[in-house]
């Protein structure tokens, strides 16, 4: 075997045995977590990907690396505006607090397996078809445009064809059951509970996020274990940076356009590749620089 497929294979399994850990040891029972658990969470996962990458960076290279690094940043950075929606969606459903780290794990394993095959779909098209670059430029600066004059985002769930496809394929309780995604009724009849309609509605988001994540990544690099781990580790750090975030999220109100900015600069860089291929450091710097102003202007300009 090569050396990046038992990097593959250790990658898998240390991924395996960190869900295993969390849902098996660390979440075993149905708790609500509290802001000191989850920033704790949230610095190992962040520890663990700077990890990454110095191990990265003595097995392909100081320019690997740093593709890692902005590939993680961006992922993170993205996610952090889906963030919005998991508080839309918790409220929307009233799920109680007890219940919503299982959701979150449920929610970011299925997006796991959806990113693989994007990831791989992506790369395979691009190394094919060199013009299909331009397509998913377009597609990145489209989004920051929309990101950018979006107004507030509104939930509404009964309108959705999949969930309403589900509600007609199974009955669904009307209140919840604990943390169980499914119960059997007194007639003997499984249904699911509104916690499983809030997974799939998770679900879904996460598969609409992955169509502007995905080809933002691909504009740094197009190594598909650099794409996919870069990936894995935003997710995966995804629910304790919620749980962290989720009480002061509304503090950072010119989040958004940080982030628009920087899905446009993506777009571009992605666009004008074959013109100028813009240096994988300073693609760094200037997400990064991006990212802290609006963060920085959020905590520093006072709402009126």
């Amino acid at each position: 075997m090569t050396t990046e497929l038992y990097f593959w294979i250790g990658f898998s399994l240390f991924v395996g045995v960190m869900l295993a850990l969390d849902l098996g040891v660390f979440h075993r029972k149905s708790h609500v977590v509290s802001f000191k658990e989850s920033l704790s969470w949230t610095f190992v996962w962040i520890g663990l990907a700077m990890i990454f990458g110095l191990i990265v960076y003595f097995w392909k290279g100081p320019d690997k690396s740093i593709e890692f690094l902005t590939g993680y940043v961006i992922e993170l950075s993205l996610s952090v505006d889906n963030l919005f929606i998991f508080i839309l969606i918790f409220s929307y459903f009233q799920v109680p607090a007890l219940y919503q780290h299982k959701v979150l794990f449920w929610g970011i394993l299925g997006a796991l397996v959806m990113r693989i095959i994007f990831i791989f779909a992506g790369v395979a098209l691009i190394t094919k078809f060199h013009w299909i670059i331009y397509v998913f430029g377009a597609i990145i600066i489209v989004s920051g445009v929309k990101m950018l004059f979006q107004k507030d985002k509104k939930l509404e769930p009964d309108k959705n064809p999949v969930i309403k496809l589900v509600k007609k394929l199974i009955p669904v309780t009307a209140e919840y059951h604990d943390d169980k995604f499914f119960v059997k009724l007194k007639t003997g009849v499984w249904a699911a509970t509104p916690l499983f309609i809030v997974l799939v509605f998770i679900e879904l988001t996460d598969l609409i996020f992955a169509v502007d994540s995905i080809p933002a990544i691909l504009a740094i690099t197009t190594d598909t274990f650099i794409v996919f781990t870069s990936n894995v580790f935003a997710i995966l750090g995804l629910r304790s940076l919620y749980f962290s975030l989720s009480g002061m999220i509304n503090l950072f109100r010119y989040l958004h356009i940080g982030l628009s900015f920087i899905l446009i600069f993506i777009g571009l860089k992605m666009v004008f590749s074959d013109v100028y291929k813009i240096p994988i450091e300073y693609a760094l710097f200037v997400v990064l620089g991006l990212l802290l102003t609006s963060i920085a202007a959020s905590l520093i300009i006072k709402k009126k």
